[in-house]
C-alpha cells in the first residue's frame, strides 16, 4: 500500500514540475532585442508583485501580479497581443497559461531572460 501512495505522490510532483518548467505551445519566448521590436504595440505585462515592480520596471509596463491575474483577467484584451515578463521566467508561463485560457488569446509573448538580465530603458 505505501508503495502505492509514493507512487502517486512521485507521479503528481513530476506532473507539477513539468508544467512549472516546460513552455507552453502558445507561449513564444523573445530574446530581449526581438522582446525590445515588439512590445511598443502590445500590452506589456509586468506579472511580478508591486514591490519588484516600484523597485524598477520596464518602460511603459503594467503591474499586474500573477498572484491577482485570475481577479484582473479583465484588463487584458483578447484582440491585442501580450507581452509578459517577471523577475526570470517561471512567473510569465504561469500568467501565459490563465491568460490563455480565460481569454482565449494565443497571440502571447515572453522575455526569455526575464527582468533581472534587462539592459534596456526602465523606470523606478
Amino acid at each position: 500500500m505505501a508503495w502505492i501512495l509514493w507512487g502517486i505522490i512521485i507521479v503528481l510532483l513530476s506532473f507539477l514540475l513539468y508544467r512549472r518548467l516546460v513552455k507552453p505551445k502558445f507561449l513564444t519566448e523573445l530574446t530581449e532585442e526581438e522582446f525590445k521590436q515588439g512590445y511598443r504595440k502590445a500590452q506589456l505585462i509586468d506579472v511580478r508583485e508591486p514591490r519588484e515592480y516600484d523597485g524598477g520596471h520596464i518602460l511603459g509596463a503594467r503591474n499586474i501580479p500573477l498572484s491577482q491575474l485570475k481577479q484582473r483577467i479583465t484588463e487584458i484584451r483578447k484582440d491585442q497581443a501580450v507581452y509578459l515578463y517577471c523577475q526570470s521566467g517561471s512567473r510569465s508561463k504561469q500568467a501565459a497559461r490563465v491568460i490563455q485560457k480565460k481569454t482565449g488569446n494565443e497571440d502571447i509573448y515572453q522575455l526569455k531572460t526575464g527582468f533581472k538580465k534587462w539592459t534596456g530603458k526602465i523606470r523606478k
